[in-house]
């Protein structure tokens, strides 16, 4: 069976329904299935999604990439580095 990815928006919105059902007397079992994710899945789900919402989960993913890109940058100034500290010694 192919794994179907779902996106943190799309993720949100299923725990918000799975605390409809809970508060519905609906057991997390039963959540589980009608949403079509195991049980597993929605406990990962609410421990790294829990309490955001959507415009927190935009926020998130933007100083994600922001945090991306500044590894990178970091990254190449220390190869830079390490290049000049190479041509100063005069072993290239």
């Amino acid at each position: 069976m192919k794994r179907k990815r779902h996106s943190p928006d799309q993720i949100i919105v299923k725990l918000r329904e799975v605390d409809t059902l809970l508060s519905g007397g609906a057991t997390l079992a039963d959540a589980a299935k009608r949403l079509g994710v195991s049980e597993m899945t929605l406990i990962r789900w609410r421990n790294a999604y829990g309490g955001l919402k959507a415009q927190d989960m935009k926020k998130l993913k933007e100083l994600e990439r922001e945090n991306l890109r500044l590894r990178k940058v970091v990254a190449d100034l220390a190869l830079d580095i390490e290049m000049l500290k190479e041509v100063a010694k005069g072993n290239f």
